[in-house]
């Protein structure tokens, strides 16, 4: 029989919400109270939920079904009216996003740590998102985290058992725990967005691709939806199952931990597209036959060639992107006649826009990009509006890209990231280049350098501290910035950008074109000295 216990308990120091929720090892949140600490101050943070309904899912990492339980039985217990869960606990991101928004749910809970490892000493992550399916703002995170530092006791419903394992309906104390199909809404969603017909007679017609889900959420996705609705040959998607450590690899769509889709569409053999998805389903990769699409660049193409999708055949209200994506979109934009905003980091930044709709799609460098469909970043959605476009144009990615560069000439971009940096070593480099912020321009053809900050403009609010940006007077960047989503000491994140016109410069290869900006940034910032790093951990 189910009932209500208070479990006495201490504070811990460290539940700090980053970007993208509450991120630590697996251990960490395996100590006693850890979990249930974090999740009943999310509930504590919040008002007027009796009787609302919660959305829950996660990407199927290492304790995501522990937690999962941990979470239906905290919400029983502070009187939550209805848990939405995906069965076995995996609902990709993305899919949350629509699930709240289509059942105008209070809120939800995603567990994931999105593209970091997972496994028993991997990573593990609490994430919340509000009513409009995007990620909690800062002034929810703020209220988490000081609540966090003084809870003394949590509620949690013991006794009864929910199989979260199997499609249906139960009741837990006076809640109704209704476990989901995880694809079935999502699928349904982006058959309303994309011309599925031009899709479905491309791959009747011969195209092919591979989609690598990376043994991560997007499989079951990925298999639904390509496979299954579009028609494409089996074994299209692969590494499908997702697995609780990723099958020991990193789930983190780029060029190091997707090597191999990499090489295979660089060789004779190469499919007509290459795609992949990360451990929550919220980020991509785009590769083409021959030619690799960089996020940045995956953006502004999305964003140039709106109009062959349905969703978005009526043009697009603006653009955003994180201020450390390149300004390839903002050439976009200003041909288009429409504004491009330039934000924080996270997508929650995006979300104020996307209510208000001053944006219809958005896009970071870190292969993010999504639309005012749902209010996290979607992977999937990304592959299908590729092959939307592919289907509607009926040339190759490489002749796709080739021509936007001809048109709008080319963002030479790369971001360096040199992780697990010594956390005091990384804050004493940025605090050093805030000191030069007067003493560097006017040398080296630096025209402006800043601490960024981005200024709402639908709730007014002031985000500073954002990273440093040097602006060259030839519409090269330099941008450093540390990140929030790592769980092990600090990753420094260095963005090089150079701006190309000219016709005959627009197939260099980038780390070429890059090079004397590539040097500089080593020396403004001394990376080598205050690092100890001559060489970057992973280069995109």
């Amino acid at each position: 029989m189910a009932k209500i216990e208070t479990v006495s308990t201490t504070p811990f120091q460290d539940q700090k919400p980053g970007t993208s929720g509450l991120r630590k090892k697996v251990p960490v949140f395996q100590q006693p109270h850890y979990a249930e600490n974090f999740i009943q101050s999310i509930f504590d943070s919040l008002d007027g939920f009796a009787g609302k309904t919660l959305v829950l899912g996660g990407d199927g990492r290492y304790f995501n079904k522990e937690v999962a339980e941990k979470v239906i039985r905290i919400a029983a217990a502070n009187g939550f009216g209805r848990v939405l869960v995906g069965k076995d606990a995996l609902l990709s991101t993305p899919a949350a996003s629509n699930v709240i928004r289509k059942n105008k749910a209070f809120g939800g809970i995603i567990l994931s740590a999105s593209h970091n490892p997972g496994g028993p000493d991997g990573d593990f992550g609490i994430k919340y998102n509000a009513s409009n399916g995007g990620p909690a703002p800062e002034k929810i995170t703020d209220v988490i985290f000081a609540r966090t530092k003084t809870i003394s006791a949590y509620k949690i419903m013991t006794g009864d058992t929910v199989d979260i394992g199997k499609l249906g309906t139960a009741k837990l104390g006076g809640m109704t725990v209704e476990v989901i199909d995880p694809v079935a809404d999502y699928a349904q969603l982006m058959q309303t967005l994309f011309d599925f017909d031009a899709i479905a007679a491309s791959f009747k017609a011969g195209f092919r691709m591979r989609f690598d889900a990376m043994h991560a959420i997007t499989g079951p996705y990925a298999t639904a939806i390509l496979e299954g609705i579009l028609g494409a040959p089996k074994g299209t998607v692969v590494n499908g199952t997702p697995l609780p450590d990723f099958g020991g690899h990193h789930p983190d769509p780029n060029l190091v931990y997707c090597k191999d889709l990499y090489d295979l569409l660089m060789s004779k053999e190469a499919p007509d597209l290459g795609a992949a998805s990360d451990g929550d389903g919220d980020r991509n990769l785009i590769i083409g036959r021959n030619r690799f699409v960089t996020p940045s660049d995956s953006l502004a193409l999305l964003a140039a060639n709106a109009r062959l999708v349905p969703a978005y055949k009526d043009g697009l209200a603006g653009i955003a992107r994180s201020m450390p994506t390149s300004a390839a979109a903002d050439r976009v934009a200003e041909k288009l006649g429409i504004k491009c905003y330039e934000t924080p980091t996270g997508w929650k930044f995006f979300g104020n826009l996307l209510d208000a709709g001053l944006a219809t799609i958005c896009g970071e460098e870190s292969s993010g990009t999504g639309s005012n469909h749902v209010r996290e970043k979607d992977g999937v959605w990304a592959v299908l509006f590729w092959l939307n476009i592919l289907a509607r144009r009926k040339e190759s990615v490489e002749a796709i890209v080739d021509k936007h560069w001809r048109d709008y000439g080319r963002n030479y971009y790369s971001r360096h990231d040199y992780e697990a940096v010594d956390s005091a070593a990384a804050n004493g480099l940025m605090a050093n280049l805030r000191d030069s912020i007067r003493k560097f321009p006017g040398t080296h053809g630096i025209k402006a350098m800043d601490d960024f900050a981005y200024d709402d403009p639908v709730d007014k609010s002031t985000t500073t501290g954002q990273g440093i940006r040097i602006l060259f007077d030839n519409g090269g960047r330099i941008v450093y910035r540390l990140s929030g989503t790592g769980t092990e000491g600090a990753t420094l994140r260095v963005y090089i950008e150079h701006y190309e016109a000219d016709p005959a410069k627009l197939h260099i290869e980038t780390q070429t074109a890059l090079a004397p900006l590539i040097t500089l940034s080593h020396s403004l910032a001394d990376i080598d000295g205050r690092t100890g790093r001559s060489q970057p951990t992973v280069i995109t």
